[in-house]
């Protein structure tokens, strides 16, 4: 059992960015050698949204932090912190703060985090320590990604597979910690299995000086080594979770996972028997938003009316580092 240490944490508000722009399995058959049947067979995603020329990072990202500050019945000027997990931002400087700009929020302090497609359960993780310690009282954690600046178009392997989008909760201070149990692992030594990288060349500065100049190249990923580490790695994940809330799978109403396979879902809810019908999947219209898959999926479930104030939810990212975690939370 995890041990309160001062205030509790609930999660009161979500939101969601909405983006027109849309790129089906049907167009992208005509960019590269596949079919709609080909993509929707081996990852159950039919389209992904895409940023269109006016849309960046901090704007999607402002619209889904404050859709949920709404929610929550908040304004953003009672936001004391905001958390944003990318690792696409509009700047490598970061750009929590345009985001705090954009919404408003004059009071927040605001930073990056970047874990990839795990971010926004480290993000949580990391907003609830802030939450228990006193700090913060109303934390904004946001998981933004624009994938399709970094997807090689030309590479069916997976340009089929990303999507952008924004996704967002707010975390508050409460006297009952509904944040029951989390998980949080990472293992570099398989960093090639999924990554984006900085190639450099040496340009002379002068005689003896030289520095290197360069730009981040597209995603590359072994999908059959990444396939294989989330089918192990996240049910255990999970499962440590569950075991530091002392709850077992059969207390779990809802299974959120990182929307990056279908075939990954169905496995992950198979080995914890869990049944089909509690495990929340929006890859057929999103694809793999990476850090803003978990909270976009979140916000239309919650918005449909299927999650319930008090509802068990057990939550997982996973992807690039590699990194994986899991949180455990109630709703409401």
């Amino acid at each position: 059992m995890l041990q309160q240490l001062g205030n509790g944490v609930s999660v009161t508000g979500c939101g969601s960015a909405k983006l027109t722009n849309h790129l089906d399995n049907h167009m992208l058959s005509k960019i590269v050698d596949t079919s709609d049947e080909w993509i929707a067979t081996r990852t159950g995603i039919r389209q992904r949204h895409i940023a269109g020329e006016d849309d960046c990072l901090k704007t999607l990202a402002a619209e889904a932090a404050q859709e949920a500050i709404t929610m929550a019945g908040l304004a953003p000027i009672d936001i004391d912190l905001i958390i944003l997990a990318t690792s696409t931002p509009d700047d490598l400087f970061g750009s929590a703060c345009q985001v705090q700009a954009e919404l408003g929020a004059a009071t927040a302090v605001a930073f990056d985090l970047t874990a990839a497609c795990s971010g926004f359960v480290f993000a949580m993780v990391t907003a609830a320590q802030f939450i228990r310690t006193g700090v913060y009282q109303n934390v904004v954690v946001i998981g933004a990604d624009l994938l399709s600046r970094w997807t090689d178009w030309s590479d069916r392997r997976t340009c089929v597979l990303f999507g952008d989008g924004a996704g967002a909760v707010v975390m508050q201070a409460s006297e009952r910690d509904r944040l029951l149990g989390f998980e949080l692992r990472s293992d570099g030594a398989l960093n090639d299995c999924l990554k984006l990288t900085y190639q450099s060349q040496f340009k002379e500065l002068a005689d003896d000086a030289a520095v290197q100049h360069g730009t981040f190249q597209p995603i590359t990923m072994n999908g059959r080594e990444v396939y294989k580490f989330a089918v192990k790695r996240v049910p255990e994940v999970i499962e440590k979770a569950l075991f530091r809330a002392g709850l077992a799978t059969n207390d779990i109403d809802w299974l959120l996972l990182h929307q990056a396979n279908q075939r990954i879902l169905d496995a992950v809810a198979e080995r914890l028997h869990i049944p089909s019908e509690r495990v929340v999947s929006n890859m057929a219209h999103h694809g793999n938003t990476s850090a803003a898959s978990i909270p976009i999926a979140l916000d239309e479930v919650v918005r449909a009316g299927k999650v319930k104030v008090g509802d068990t939810i057990a939550a997982s990212g996973f992807g690039a580092g590699l990194t994986w975690g899991a949180a455990i939370f109630e709703w409401g």
